[in-house]
């Protein structure tokens, strides 16, 4: 079955914001720096068009469940986890991921993703759109992996259902 994601208002706000702003600086520079070289716009113009479209090829799309995988959906390169290296999944409330810190990632632009950090959990790798919805994918490695599916409760209990059933067989 497959989860979709959504951005939450913040993740939208920060998105639009640098939209704009990398947009500004682009044809701002070109309208600026006319008579001396062209390698200062062009050089910066490429620099941020990779950050841009780097940042938006990685992010979440939506996570999806099957007998043995879990999948993590990006427009680049999915993640794909083996059901049998999972060792527990969970719902978490907002404040088990308060006070997170970004070690590397992103931390709004198309969502949050990558290294990050706090008190509660430790060491957590984010594939999320948002804030809020958490659900914490904990493997046999304890690596611990944070998604936030639209439908948190229901996929906590889609991966459990379909575990026992797993099992019984």
């Amino acid at each position: 079955m497959t989860y979709k994601t959504s951005l939450d208002n913040l993740a939208k706000v920060i998105t639009i914001i640098i939209t704009i702003l990398f947009a500004g600086i682009i044809v701002g520079q070109f309208s600026l720096i006319k008579d001396e070289g062209k390698s200062v716009p062009t050089s910066t113009t490429i620099l941020l068009s990779l950050i841009y479209f780097g940042t938006f090829s990685f992010r979440p799309i939506s996570y999806k469940l099957t007998d043995d995988k879990l999948i993590i959906h990006r427009p680049l390169f999915d993640i794909k986890i083996n059901r049998t290296e999972i060792k527990n999944v969970e719902q978490l409330d907002k404040e088990k991921l308060s006070w997170a810190m970004r070690i590397f990632g992103v931390g709004g632009l198309f969502g949050y993703w990558g290294k990050f950090i706090n008190t509660k959990l430790g060491s957590m790798t984010w594939y999320a759109t948002r804030r809020n919805n958490a659900v914490l994918v904990t493997t046999i490695y304890n690596k611990k992996i944070v998604l936030t599916p639209n439908e948190p409760e229901k996929f906590v209990t889609e991966f459990n259902r379909q575990t026992v059933r797993l099992k019984m067989f």
